[in-house]
């Protein structure tokens, strides 16, 4: 019934019609609900039932595992933090949706409206890249981020990050990570430190007021170590008021979609499963993060704490398994040779474990470390397709 009736008011977004103006708006949603009918008339092209739009959703599949758990973690954290006793599941997963909902809803109409308004300008069709986009925004910022700060970190974003490059597939750097990076580098004290990544508000009369007293903290596991004084011992945290299990699963403060390995692990296996995300990149990543940690863990020192965490605990703490799995594999902004996913993923997780490390100042290098090899990503694949050549052509004059 749906499709019949696109079908009827569809000549009234066709050239000519008396909504003509409104053409890209209506293609946008059509061949979002269905998979486009259309075919080429010339030249050579293989067809497929799997567009832009359905890569995408599916990369949205594998991001609901972080986000459902996320709110579930949200309002744990709410609960715990507000000397609560009780913990009821629904109550607890209602009040995280409740306090994530608004920062969705913000990034994807601030977000889909610029990429709307781009596109009727342009005359073009309404490009799908920000489905995704729109999602790993909040999934990545503090919980206590406000809603204003959002909008215009991700205004910034799509407009100087994307669409003055040309829209989805010319963009240089993660579009979600700039927005987190302008938010950081604009907005430090709502960014970072103890009240930010807990939800302190009850809504709708649920969960309760936290005040970060009696020994409470919001800080993560990270941050707790970068401000620490020389000598503090990771074993203070790991073991402690945090374990590794805790860390595994997720149930400790940090931005409400990346603390959960288990639930970022169950969107690995989707993307590898369907062939959407480079398992070349996302294993090169861990062996950079493993190498990198076990050095620093070698090389430990009192002055940097974070460095006696083993290479497995650098793994699990922070963005670091995200951005292994969600960031680093972005296809538009990552290495596209098979070797220079290697070496550009590689190079990826040494980065991120050696700001971690040995940045006191800063405890997560993950989105650093990545919008870096963002910008090495094109000199990486020429450097690899030149080298390629180069080999090609000494085989060729020794056979001649």
């Amino acid at each position: 019934m749906l499709k019949k009736y696109l079908d009827k008011v569809k000549p009234h977004f066709e050239p000519g019609g008396k909504l003509q103006s409104l053409h890209s708006v209506f293609d946008g949603f059509e061949t979002f609900l269905y998979t486009p009918n259309t075919t080429s008339r010339s030249g050579v092209h293989i067809h497929d039932n799997i567009d832009s739009k359905r890569v995408m959703i599916i990369v949205v599949i594998a991001l609901l595992p972080c986000l459902l758990f996320g709110m579930y973690n949200c309002g744990y954290q709410n609960y715990l933090g507000s000397g609560a006793t009780d913990f009821p599941f629904w109550s607890i997963l209602l009040y995280g949706f409740l306090a994530v909902l608004p920062r969705i809803v913000v990034s994807y109409v601030v977000g889909l409206g610029i990429e709307f308004i781009v596109a009727q300008w342009r005359r073009e069709e309404i490009q799908e890249g920000f489905l995704v986009t729109g999602i790993l925004i909040p999934l990545i910022c503090p919980i206590e981020t406000p809603l204003w700060m959002l909008a215009v970190a991700t205004a910034f974003s799509v407009i100087f990050v994307k669409e003055v490059f040309g829209g989805t597939g010319y963009n240089v750097f993660n579009v979600a990570l700039v927005t987190r990076a302008f938010l950081f580098f604009a907005y430090p004290a709502q960014m970072s430190g103890d009240k930010v990544f807990v939800s302190t508000e009850p809504i709708l009369g649920l969960g309760g007021q936290v005040t970060f007293a009696d020994g409470v903290s919001g800080a993560t596991a990270l941050g707790q170590l970068a401000t620490a004084e020389p000598g503090y011992h990771a074993t203070n945290i790991i073991g402690g008021a945090i374990s590794q299990w805790d860390a595994f699963l997720g149930l400790i403060p940090g931005s409400f979609g990346e603390t959960s390995t288990l639930a970022i692990c169950i969107g690995a296996i989707i993307l590898l499963a369907t062939g959407i995300a480079s398992w070349r990149i996302m294993l090169s990543v861990v062996a950079g993060g493993l190498f990198m940690g076990w050095i620093a863990n070698v090389c430990a020192t009192p002055t940097y704490p974070v460095a006696y965490l083993s290479p497995l605990d650098q793994l699990l703490y922070g963005g670091f398994a995200f951005a292994a799995v969600f960031m680093a594999t972005d296809p538009v902004t990552a290495a596209r040779t098979n070797a220079g996913k290697w070496i550009y993923g590689f190079l990826t997780g040494v980065i991120a474990i050696l700001i971690r490390v040995y940045n006191n100042g800063y405890p997560e290098g993950a989105m650093l470390a990545v919008l870096l090899m963002n910008a090495f990503a094109p000199l990486i694949d020429y450097c690899v397709v030149q080298s390629n050549i180069n080999r090609r052509m000494r085989r060729l004059k020794a056979k001649a």
